[in-house]
């Protein structure tokens, strides 16, 4: 299926250049990271952004990009982006997973270069015991075979259990953080979270930062950059080999 993507949001210089230090970041956490988990504290963090504009800077680093988006409780991907489809209505996670739909019908092409989507789909009354079926590893098993990197935004583990279902199937997870929204404790627990779930943590995207007037980076990128998306290899976690 091609789906359009109506509205993508068109990056300054600062946040270009702070994804594709994310993007970098990442690469070199090993070869073996293909299948790559978002999640967050709780919801409206920014990890949807940061997995499209993510996703979108790999693709354009010629990368064969796959985005799930396995939020089946409250997915922003399609109104977001005011995705449409000529092919017909838009069948997603969900269908698949509840077998309404093939593989086929729910991985998109879309009009960014080098990147495939796969929506939410409509919202299931049981995405617990859908996400960890075997319809979601054969999902992932293909995501191997045919793309280069797997973006998968989950939801926000400090809210419901979904993602810790996701996260052994993956090869990591990275956990966005508005800053000056959660407190270090409740982040701790989340990090305890993905590592009870053998996952992981490949680090911190750290959202929302706010550029004092006559910063560094307000030098460089301007008055009109409003935050600040920066990958660590470790903010809390220790080394990156943990």
């Amino acid at each position: 299926m091609r789906v359009e993507l109506e509205k993508l949001e068109k990056l300054g210089y600062g946040k270009k250049e702070a994804f594709n230090s994310l993007r970098t970041n990442l690469s070199f956490c090993g070869d073996d990271i293909h299948v790559i988990l978002f999640t967050s504290c709780t919801p409206d963090e920014g990890k949807s952004s940061t997995v499209m504009e993510l996703g979108r800077a790999m693709a354009e680093d010629q990368k064969q990009v796959l985005i799930i988006d396995a939020d089946l409780r409250k997915s922003v991907l399609v109104g977001r982006h005011r995705a449409k489809s000529r092919d017909g209505a838009i069948k997603g996670t969900s269908h698949y997973l509840s077998g309404q739909a093939k593989m086929e019908d729910i991985i998109c092409e879309t009009n960014v270069e080098n990147l495939d989507m796969v929506f939410a789909g409509r919202t299931t009354p049981n995405p617990t015991e859908l996400l960890g079926n075997k319809y979601f590893d054969k999902l992932l098993a293909y995501g191997r075979e045919h793309y280069d990197v797997v973006l998968i935004d989950s939801p926000p583990l400090g809210s419901v259990i979904d993602t810790a279902v996701i996260a052994p199937k993956c090869d990591g997870a990275v956990l966005v953080v508005e800053a000056n929204k959660c407190s270090y404790k409740f982040v701790e627990e989340i990090k305890k979270q993905l590592e009870v779930a053998d996952c992981r943590i490949l680090g911190v995207v750290l959202n929302k930062v706010k550029v004092n007037k006559g910063g560094y980076y307000n030098r460089y990128y301007k008055r009109s950059y409003k935050g600040y998306y920066k990958g660590y290899y470790s903010k809390y976690y220790g080394s990156r080999d943990k």
